[in-house]
């Protein structure tokens, strides 16, 4: 989700401040993303560049309270209309740093990945009680912390994958290493 539809979707319900935003994105996403009010206010100067957004008001001391456009509200449409695809999300980090830590000499990638799962089993935990202490009325929050659960879990999955995939790699290039070398009764034969 990028910041930019976030705001987009909460202006569609009227004028707001931006402090007003970033605490409405916070209270909506169970402030599993945070924001700092920099990149609220970032993000406005943008959406009102493009003309997704204006300034509806300024108060007497200079908070401008803005209002979506009809353009903005074409484009949150449009947003809410098109699926999201695996290509439209951020590269995914650890994957990156797996494959690098099997071309890098030297790295214990087993390590790396009980690492990771330690990390990720930590959050996983910590997710789990949080879900368990929402509220039923918290319908969006809640659907954000499942969100992170099932991702948290898959990640655990997938590194079980890894590590076995590794197991069976190493066990294969050992396979290959030993049957390229000379049995010690062969070598003696020779001599």
């Amino acid at each position: 989700m990028s910041i930019k539809h976030g705001l987009l979707a909460l202006l569609q319900e009227g004028p707001k401040y931006g402090y007003q935003l970033r605490g409405e994105f916070e209270a909506a996403t169970g402030a599993t993303w945070p924001l700092n009010i920099g990149q609220v206010y970032t993000t406005l100067t943008r959406l009102e560049r493009d003309d997704l957004v204006h300034a509806a008001s300024a108060e007497g001391d200079g908070r401008s309270m803005y209002e979506i456009t009809d353009a903005g509200r074409a484009e949150l449409t449009k947003w809410f209309e098109t699926p999201v695809t695996r290509e439209s999300r951020p590269r995914d980090e650890l994957a990156i740093k797996l494959a690098l830590a099997l071309a890098v000499p030297g790295v214990d990638v087993s390590a790396v990945v009980q690492r990771q799962r330690m990390s990720t089993m930590g959050s996983l935990q910590e997710l789990t009680r949080l879900k368990r202490g929402s509220r039923d009325g918290e319908i969006s929050w809640q659907l954000v912390v499942e969100s992170m659960i099932f991702a948290a879990e898959a990640e655990i999955r997938w590194l079980d994958h890894c590590e076995a995939k590794l197991l069976r790699h190493r066990r294969a290039s050992s396979a290959t290493t030993t049957s390229n070398t000379p049995a010690p009764q062969d070598v003696e034969a020779k001599r």
